[in-house]
């Protein structure tokens, strides 16, 4: 198996929206966001299959330095060699490849977070970042756009957040910043417990007008002149948003004892979609 096949059957089987997003890539573009994403499926996973955190702790170290070896050259992970090409070719900085490991350490220590602007690091650094460098591969004329990228990755991982907030819960991890919990009237033990109240409701639907907040924002700082290259995130931007949509009109409650996700076939529609017609804020 090839290091551009491992990273492809990664990808493939995560069924997550990043793969349909950039099936619609050039080839060279398409080797090299795949490679990234599966980057950062490996060392997430590390975080979500190691019940040791001292176990935990030392592979991400070991991925630290492949990040190391992929920038002198001789990396020895499949996913660093598909990648190795691209580093250069796209300008990815060994600085933002750290910064993701960086975010699924926290996870490590991290099960609370007090502030939103506490979560906010969090979110910069397992999903921002990789916008950013998701941008540079798809390519970009304006520095702007980078920023963009940025403010669309806090989206998604917001998204995430509000899908995922029965089965972190599940994991004793509660994402949800503890100060709007106490704002809502809802008590952790109440998410633990997977009690679908009023309280919770109210909190969760405050949770999706922000990360709608989010995506009108990046929306509106993309320059025009590099939306059509950026394309492959605007995919990402309308499943992640008929997610949320869908959160909302089945119950925001609901996420506590279920996971919604759309189909393939409704991704696929929704990716060719927003590539042939354009995507709306």
């Amino acid at each position: 198996m090839t290091p551009d096949q491992y990273c492809e059957d990664k990808a493939a089987a995560s069924g997550s929206s990043f793969y349909y997003s950039f099936r619609f890539l050039p080839e060279p573009r398409r080797r090299a966001i795949t490679a990234l994403y599966a980057f950062c499926r490996e060392v997430d996973d590390v975080v979500d299959e190691c019940h040791d955190p001292n176990v935990a702790s030392a592979k991400l170290a070991w991925w630290r330095g492949e990040v190391a070896k992929l920038y002198q050259g001789a990396p020895e992970h499949p996913v660093m060699q598909a990648l190795q090409p691209h580093a250069r070719a796209f300008g990815l900085p060994q600085s933002e490849l750290e910064e993701i490991i960086d975010g699924m350490a926290m996870d490590l220590s991290m099960v609370r977070y007090q502030r939103f602007q506490d979560l906010l690091l969090y979110c910069h650094r397992v999903a921002g970042v990789v916008g950013q460098l998701a941008a540079r591969i798809f390519g970009y004329s304006d520095e702007k756009t980078l920023e963009y990228a940025h403010e669309l990755g806090i989206a998604f991982q917001l998204t995430n957040i509000i899908r995922d907030v029965g089965e972190d819960a599940r994991r004793d991890r509660i994402y949800l910043p503890m100060e709007e919990l106490q704002r809502f009237n809802c008590p952790a033990m109440d998410i633990l417990h997977y009690e679908e109240s009023a309280a919770f409701k109210a909190l969760m639907e405050f949770q999706i007008e922000r990360a709608q907040q989010y995506y009108r924002q990046a929306w509106e700082m993309l320059p025009a002149a590099d939306r059509k290259a950026q394309r492959p995130g605007l995919l990402m931007a309308a499943i992640y948003r008929a997610t949320l949509e869908e959160i909302k009109l089945d119950g925001p409650a609901k996420v506590l004892n279920q996971r919604l996700s759309l189909t393939p076939i409704r991704k696929l529609w929704l990716a060719w979609k927003t590539w042939t017609f354009g995507y709306r804020a």
